[in-house]
């Protein structure tokens, strides 16, 4: 094999036993439970947003219960909003598109996993021909302002502004809003390494389900662009093609009710890292 066939070497790897790789056979059963009880239950109306509390322990389940809908997802520490889903380093540690037993990652100087993906149905979707996957953390929220950029004209039910609206009753602004897992959306890089989107493919049933490593604020949008299939920031005229596009999102959460499932978890902490980033204090003379 030639220099230039070689595959190249991934910048994070970790060994089995380090918090970045979720201990599967726990997670398995964790996933697979039948010992839950569902404690809240609620339908994401087309172009709108809510946030919601999942405790520690619980598992929170997404559906698409009519068919295709890409859904933007948020989270926070409940406690310590500063603590917030980090995509980007998810992304390095895991991969683009997420799925089962991968774990969404908070920002520094926390980085603890906040959630560990116990299931998805759409994991056999693999890469399209076009080099598609799904789940996307490529992307991020679509929003007024690139909105008005490109076509001059405003919109007020991005996934962003769906967003800010879902967490202003937790105290919560437009400036917590961050960087989302696109989920049930199908992305990739193109040959010139531009973004592109595809339908989603999912159906009515299919789910993307976590478990809450901490106590964490959800916020779940659902896109305004619906399924994808008619994407486009121009109306050419009054009508929306997008709308026919648009289906609700299902969320459920449930509590696991058998102590023994959960006997070997413990809730992450963050980072041990004790130092000053090189920072030292000046040394006076006496």
């Amino acid at each position: 094999m030639s220099q230039s066939q070689k595959s190249p070497v991934l910048a994070y790897q970790a060994s089995q036993e380090s918090p970045f790789e979720a201990d599967r056979n726990l997670y398995c059963k964790i996933g697979k439970t039948a010992s839950k009880e569902l404690v809240e239950s609620f339908v994401l109306p087309i172009r709108s947003g809510r946030a919601w509390k999942v405790p520690r322990g619980h598992l929170c389940k997404i559906t698409t219960p009519e068919g295709p809908q890409v859904g933007d997802l948020n989270i926070w520490n409940f406690d310590n909003p500063r603590e917030r889903f980090w995509a980007a380093r998810t992304r390095q540690i895991h991969r683009s598109h997420v799925t089962r037993f991968d774990r969404l990652w908070s920002c520094l100087p926390y980085l603890r996993p906040m959630v560990t993906i116990t299931g998805d149905s759409l994991t056999e979707y693999g890469v399209d021909e076009v080099g598609g996957r799904v789940h996307d953390l490529l992307g991020t929220r679509c929003d007024p302002y690139v909105n008005q950029l490109m076509t001059g004209e405003g919109f007020d039910y991005h996934c962003h502004s769906n967003l800010t609206r879902a967490i202003l009753p937790y105290g919560l602004t437009e400036f917590d809003v961050h960087d989302v897992l696109n989920l049930f959306q199908v992305t990739g890089l193109n040959k010139d390494g531009k973004y592109f989107m595809q339908p989603s493919p999912a159906t009515p049933g299919d789910f993307f389900e976590f478990f809450a490593e901490i106590d964490i604020l959800c916020a779940l949008s659902t896109c305004p662009g619906g399924d994808l299939s008619s994407w486009g920031w121009d109306k050419k005229d009054e009508a929306d093609p997008m709308l026919k596009c648009c289906r609700p999102l299902g969320v459920e959460m449930y509590k696991i009710t058998d102590p023994n499932v959960l006997e070997k978890w413990e809730p992450p902490a963050p980072a041990q890292y004790n130092g000053l980033h090189g920072i030292t204090l000046p040394v006076f003379p006496n």
